[in-house]
């Protein structure tokens, strides 16, 4: 009876830590998908930045010939 008890226990813990550790990778996912949304919106916001320096400097080799 001992034996069937410290099993159940044993399960009972391990169940807890995968919970735990469950939990921690999902935030840490979460996390992970705020920075990639930001860095996604910094970039668009770096291209839309180049794409209206590359107009301008077109305009200016234009006005030059």
């Amino acid at each position: 009876m001992f034996w069937a008890m410290l099993a159940i226990a044993a399960g009972f813990c391990g169940l807890a830590v995968l919970g735990v550790l469950a939990i921690r990778v999902f935030v840490e996912a979460q996390r992970l998908s705020s920075q990639v949304t930001e860095t996604t919106q910094r970039i668009n916001r770096a291209a839309e930045d180049l794409e209206a320096a590359a107009t301008g400097v077109v305009r200016a080799g234009r006005d030059v010939l």
